[in-house]
C-alpha cells in the first residue's frame, strides 16, 4: 500500500439521524480529491472507511448516475462529477469576475453581452450586461437553452471529448425550434467539431426566427472551456459576415481577458 493510503484520516462518526448511504457516497467522491485519477473497490473501501460491499454499491450507483465511468476494475470521474465541485465557482465567483468584462464588451460594441455555463444538457445564462436595445429575452439570467441549438451551447459542447459529445447527442432531445435548427446527429457532431477548431460559433435563426447569436469560449488555466461569452442581435440588422469580422474580435478579446483572470 502507498503511504497516502495509510495516512487517510478516519471519518468522524455520523449522527443517528444521518443518511448513511449518502455519507458513504460523499466520502468516496471526496477520495478522488486526494490526487487519485481512479479508484478500485478496494481503494474506495479503504479511503472512505467502509466495507467493500458498500464501496462497490456506491461506485456502481455513481456510475449509473453518470458521475463515474468504469473501465475494468477502475472507476474514474466524469465531467459531471467535476461540475459538482465547480458548482459554487460557476454560481458565484464566475459571474462576479465576468461582470466587468461583460460591461467592457457591451460598452465597446453597444450590444448586449452574456455569459453561460453548461448544466445537464443546457446552456444556462448566469451573467448579462444589456444595452437599451433588447433584442430578445432568450439570454436573460437563469434562462436554459438546449445546448445543441444555441451558440453558447455548442461552444460548451466543443469542450467535450468526442466520446462525451457523442453520448450527449445520443441522449439529447434534438427537437427543432425553428425551420433552421440542425437536428441531424452527424451534422451536429461535424458542426461542433468545427466549432472546437475555430473557437467560435455563430447560430443564425436556430433558436428564434430573426435572431443571430455568436459565442466564444472562456477557459480556465488548464485550457478547459468553463463558460461561453456571447452576443445576440437581429439578423435583419447584423449579417453573419459582419458578426464574424466586426464583432467576433472584440468579444474574443474580452473573453480572453476574463480567461486570464481565472
Amino acid at each position: 500500500m502507498s503511504d497516502d493510503k495509510n495516512n487517510i484520516e478516519k471519518k468522524p462518526a455520523r449522527t443517528p439521524e444521518g443518511m448513511a448511504g449518502l455519507a458513504k457516497g460523499l466520502a468516496i467522491i471526496e477520495s478522488f480529491g486526494q490526487t487519485h485519477e481512479y479508484l478500485t473497490v478496494s481503494d474506495a473501501a479503504q479511503y472512505a472507511d467502509i466495507s467493500r460491499a458498500s464501496a462497490r454499491r456506491c461506485l456502481l450507483t455513481l456510475a449509473d448516475l453518470g458521475y463515474l465511468t468504469k473501465s475494468g476494475s477502475q472507476f474514474r470521474p466524469t465531467p459531471r462529477m467535476l461540475r459538482l465541485g465547480a458548482a459554487y465557482y460557476e454560481a458565484s465567483s464566475l459571474p462576479q469576475l465576468a461582470q466587468t468584462h461583460l460591461e467592457n464588451a457591451r460598452n465597446e460594441l453597444q450590444e448586449s453581452i452574456a455569459l453561460a455555463v453548461f448544466e445537464d444538457g443546457y446552456s444556462v445564462f448566469n451573467a448579462r450586461c444589456e444595452t437599451e436595445r433588447i433584442v430578445t429575452s432568450i439570454a436573460k439570467i437563469g434562462q436554459r437553452l438546449p445546448a445543441f441549438a444555441s451558440a453558447t451551447g455548442r461552444i460548451l459542447l466543443a469542450g467535450f471529448s468526442d466520446d462525451e459529445l457523442k453520448a450527449y447527442l445520443e441522449s439529447a432531445d434534438l427537437t427543432a425550434l425553428t425551420k433552421s435548427t440542425i437536428t441531424d446527429k452527424k451534422k451536429l457532431f461535424t458542426r461542433i467539431s468545427e466549432t472546437r477548431s475555430q473557437q467560435l460559433e455563430i447560430s443564425a435563426e436556430e433558436l428564434e426566427e430573426g435572431l443571430i447569436s455568436m459565442a466564444v469560449p472562456v477557459c480556465n488555466p488548464s485550457g478547459e472551456t468553463i463558460a461561453a461569452m456571447s452576443m445576440s442581435a437581429s439578423s435583419a440588422r447584423i449579417s453573419m459576415e459582419k458578426m464574424k469580422h466586426d464583432y467576433y474580435p472584440i468579444v474574443k478579446k474580452h473573453a480572453d481577458a476574463l480567461s486570464r483572470t481565472l
